[in-house]
């Protein structure tokens, strides 16, 4: 039987289906696994999504064809029968589950398999062959249960208003800031200040029924504001920008799953670092592969070499699977 996922120029092909998952580059026909910059390129003739995150990828996509289907509604496209599945990654963030003559493969897409509040949890989705992210997949990469790490940031930014220092905390632009301000409002009421960009698309999560503490931009403060005692999140791109200026003396510190790595918050010249991230860590993703009863797995996206010699030392037919993205996106 033919491959039903095949890598050409433009991204990974289902040829029998007639279209791409997540393409590099323009195609007729593309299906989204999320939003992220890395996924949701512009330009295809078409996109389809899962409904949750129809907005998010308006958003993102302004202008575009898009075509949103509910997790599990069944869509044939060409000769091969398509459902979206929850991915627990970001909002509306899916995984694509493809079946063709009795044969089912899965892209995951990123996913993670903690709650959070943000978006529907992870749905394990059991496949033949599975076409899985490896992010974080070493065994460094262990999360800290989510109450810590939140707790955590909580302290942080408590200490520096007791200093009178603005805390500014950069983190990604979908997805991981949304979840903070979610996070952060089972502990404390407080007004967070916003980059645009986050701005923007917390709005589009508030809309969509989302529960996050009280917000403003930072751009309709009033001109010389003092930001002292306050938190800001922005995207990592805003730092060391003519943007920094009006924080003074921020503490800076950054949410991503590298802060784990040992000299990480150093090397970026950081105060604080908060090892939080929207991915899967290293015993959640030899689990979700135990889960989906795979006996063939393709691993792309991050520490592909390691993670699959992982897989084959456990019996399974393991290959790595080259993309053009690899690692956390900046948005």
């Amino acid at each position: 039987m033919a491959e039903l996922i095949t890598v050409t120029p433009e991204g990974l092909s289902c040829a029998p289906g007639g279209f791409h998952i997540d393409p590099w580059l323009p195609v007729a026909r593309a299906v989204l696994t999320h939003a992220h910059a890395d996924h949701a390129r512009p330009g295809s003739g078409a996109y389809l999504c899962a409904r949750a995150g129809l907005e998010v990828a308006r958003h993102r996509l302004p202008g575009a064809r898009l075509e949103a289907v509910e997790y599990g509604e069944r869509r044939r496209l060409g000769d091969v029968d398509l459902t979206l599945h929850p991915a627990g990654h970001v909002l509306g963030s899916a995984q694509v589950r493809l079946e063709r003559r009795g044969e089912v493969w899965v892209v995951s897409g990123d996913y993670k398999r903690v709650a959070d509040p943000t978006c529907a949890p992870f749905e394990p989705v059991r496949a033949h062959v599975l076409v899985t992210e490896a992010t974080f997949g070493v065994p460094v990469f262990r999360w800290d249960p989510t109450d810590a790490v939140v707790k955590d940031i909580l302290a942080w930014w408590e200490a520096c208003r007791a200093l009178g220092r603005p805390s500014v905390l950069f983190t990604h632009v979908l997805g991981k800031a949304q979840r903070i301000l979610a996070e952060l409002a089972r502990w404390t009421s407080s007004r967070v200040f916003l980059h645009g960009a986050i701005a923007g698309m917390t709005d589009v999560y508030r809309a969509a029924g989302v529960t996050m503490l009280p917000t403003e931009r930072v751009a309709d403060a009033a001109r010389g504001r003092d930001f002292a005692g306050e938190l800001v999140l922005a995207p990592i791109t805003a730092r060391g920008t003519p943007w920094m200026r009006r924080f003074g003396d921020a503490s800076q510190a950054l949410a991503s799953g590298f802060m784990r790595v040992r000299g990480e918050r150093r090397r970026r010249t950081l105060e604080r670092g908060f090892a939080l991230s929207d991915h899967a860590d290293w015993p959640a993703l030899l689990g979700t592969v135990a889960e989906t009863g795979a006996s063939r797995v393709l691993v792309t996206h991050g520490y592909t070499a390691p993670f699959a010699r992982t897989l084959r030392e456990r019996g399974l037919e393991a290959t790595e699977l080259s993309t053009q993205f690899e690692g956390e996106p900046q948005a």
